[in-house]
């Protein structure tokens, strides 16, 4: 009745037991606070059921933050392992359980945080710059939403029900195959996988739509803020990139269910197909997470500097140029694979080019910022160090775009430090600079500033910290997943070094966390109107915190800056209202997230009724949610009621 689940299936091992107690005390924390407070009714009608973007981006990032903690602690114990026991026979991590946690730790970082914090940041941010109310479906917007948090339960669960992958974050086969990992660990892997996969295709549909359809009256693609560039490639490339994601886990899903030999040795399969598939998913999703992170960055340096965006057009074509060529690159990826100099030749060229329009963006925020008048606040403090550890990381990657220079460095800790410096330097760094450039927005206050540069100072060493040892150990034949090595191999200092630098990297995460818990005990000293930052565009025309409704009118745009020409010209605001419709809240999303977890479970533990009642159950669902009658799914705000609520908002935020 229940499948593969039984009591064996509880944890053994006292780190995975001592997680589990940690999290589930969090957890039953949560729920006697919300309880006590009298709090769930509240959280179901204002938050949880809510097809606002806004709070639906603020949801995304609430989640990615719980699992960055969750992906810091992984990279801790498995820092803890190589700097302290990885030499001596005894250690509390097993070697199946430290591939586990590495395994986890990539899969985490970069589907439920980098993923996430991106997507959070879109959803509040594109509706806004384009002058639109809303996204163009909001119910597939909370969706998308519900999925990625089932997919974040499900890879959790892991913990406390059967063990999760060993076989890396890309579950390369035949590790990944049935006969040398027959447990529930890569089944957990391609659900929680598949499922969040589905939500981001998802949200890339809804967010291309979006652009195409909603923008404001006059603005035409060339109007368009370089962010809102920057998201149409990234999910120009989630369009393309994730139904081969789809593709692949399914067919690996099938050969570990139904006995398919679609990526074994024999039968005709081909593990190397796996292989190519994953990683023409995998090469344009780096993209995917570092565009708009470029566009976060554009528009920092254009509004920090008072001046607009040096070379406008030129950072269009570059990003349509990264777009396209993203997805002639994967191959670099195995280059040990035997494919022939031609092959290798080939893509090697290709991933070298790909590295020019990227220096293009460079180029044009250095010019940006040349005879600007250049306030160095946080968010700029954030983009300079990208620029510094990018730079370090894009110079690395054309190195290893030689294939005789890769054949070398292939599965070291040298590439290791290389896609970090990307993902690290790069996406993360771009999102914490979002945030705090665009928090005043929502909040109606900022950040405070010394506890920030604090924060990000200690990002920023820690770093350099935690990563420039490993590419000196590459070089000295170290390789990935690794949790023991002779101590005559001289490697353990480094370690040590590389250990120390995660130390002050949750240091920085110290500080971000009493930087946004005292910023919100100091809110009235830090409170600011609804134009901070002297922005540019049009999210700072709103009022501030920023009505549901985003938009009072819709008036057309003559400007790329179209805010900034406003306040130039001093153009006054219309102050006649009309009534706006706005989709009313649904459970539909989360129900359907529910319905997609109870699948993937009952599929990982084979059992078979279950998952069948559960997709019918989803299929129900879905079949409602198109029945609902108009006056169902819309709501009305009348022109009384955005007159009063422009007064108090604008009121509160002057």
């Amino acid at each position: 009745m229940f499948g593969r689940l039984g009591f064996d299936a509880l944890p053994h091992d006292p780190v995975t037991i001592g997680g589990v107690v940690g999290g589930g005390l969090a957890v039953l924390g949560v729920v006697a606070a919300m309880t006590y407070f009298k709090k769930w009714g509240w959280l179901w009608r204002n938050w949880l059921t809510s097809l606002d973007p806004k709070k639906i981006g603020i949801m995304y990032i609430a989640v990615a933050v719980i699992m960055l903690l969750r992906g810091l602690a992984d990279a801790a114990m498995l820092r803890a392992q190589q700097a302290i026991f990885a030499t001596s026979a005894s250690s509390p991590i097993s070697p199946d359980l430290f591939q586990q946690v590495f395994s986890a730790h990539g899969t985490i970082m970069i589907f439920f945080v980098a993923m996430g914090v991106i997507f959070g940041l879109i959803n509040l941010i594109l509706p806004l710059q384009i002058g639109a109310r809303d996204v163009a479906f909001p119910l597939l917007n909370s969706i998308s939403f519900w999925l990625f948090v089932a997919g974040m339960v499900l890879i959790n669960v892991s913990l406390a029900l059967g063990e999760f992958s060993a076989a890396g974050w890309l579950a390369y086969p035949p590790l990944s195959g049935l006969e040398y990992s027959p447990g529930t660990g890569i089944d957990y892997w391609i659900w929680s996988l598949q499922i969040a996969g589905v939500g981001s295709l998802l949200s890339g549909v809804n967010f291309l739509v979006t652009i195409f359809t909603m923008r404001r009256k006059g603005m035409t693609l060339m109007k368009m803020p370089i962010f809102v560039w920057s998201v149409l490639g990234s999910m120009l490339l989630v369009a393309f990139a994730f139904p081969i994601l789809t593709a692949t886990l399914a067919m690996l899903s099938l050969d570990r269910t139904l006995g398919m030999h679609f990526f074994t040795s024999d039968l005709g399969g081909n593990p190397m197909m796996y292989v190519n598939l994953i990683w023409a998913w995998g090469h344009p999703e780096v993209y995917i997470l570092i565009l708009p992170a470029f566009g976060i960055f554009s528009e920092i340096v254009a509004t920090y500097s008072r001046k607009k965006l040096f070379g406008y057009k030129s950072m269009v074509w570059a990003i349509l140029a990264i777009t396209v060529l993203s997805f002639t690159v994967w191959l670099h990826h195995f280059f040990t694979m035997g494919a022939g100099a031609n092959v290798n030749a080939f893509f090697g060229i290709m991933t070298m080019i790909i590295a020019i329009p990227t220096g293009v963006k460079v180029f044009n925020w250095i010019f940006t910022m040349y005879k600007g008048k250049v306030s160095f606040k946080t968010p700029m403090l954030w983009f300079m160090g990208f620029a510094v550890t990018f730079t370090i990381g894009g110079v690395t990657g054309v190195l290893m775009a030689v294939p005789g220079i890769d054949y070398q460095m292939h599965n070291s800790l040298f590439l290791v430090a290389h896609f970090h410096n990307m993902i690290i330097g790069g996406v993360l760094f771009g999102v914490f600079a979002g945030i705090t450039y665009w928090w005043p927005k929502f909040a109606g206050f900022r950040l405070h500033e010394g506890l920030g540069k604090a924060a990000f100072w200690c990002w920023l060493f820690g770093f350099w910290f935690a990563f420039i040892p490993l590419y000196i150990l590459g070089f000295m034949g170290a390789v990935r997943r690794l949790d023991s090595y002779d101590p005559s191999l001289g490697w353990q200092g480094l370690f040590i070094v590389a250990g120390l630098g995660v130390m002050l990297i949750l240091l920085g995460v110290f500080f971000q966390v009493v930087q946004v818990a005292y910023s919100i005990w100091k809110r009235k000293e830090l409170a600011v109107g609804s134009d901070p930052w002297d922005g540019r565009t049009l999210e700072w025309a709103t009022s501030t915190p920023v009505a549901e409704y985003n938009f009072a009118h819709l008036d057309a745009v003559q400007d790329r800056d179209a805010f900034w020409a406003a306040k130039q010209s001093k153009t006054k605001a219309s102050t006649k209202f009309t009534d706006i419709a706005l989709p009313k809240n649904t459970g539909t999303g989360a129900y359907v997230g529910a319905a997609a977890f109870v699948i993937g479970f009952a599929v990982i533990w084979h059992i078979w009724w279950l998952a069948l009642l559960a997709l019918l159950v989803l299929v129900g669902i879905v079949i409602a949610s198109t029945l609902r009658e108009d006056e169902d799914t819309e709501m009305i705000i009348t022109a009384a009621e955005v007159a009063a609520t422009e007064k108090r908002l604008r009121g509160a935020g002057a």
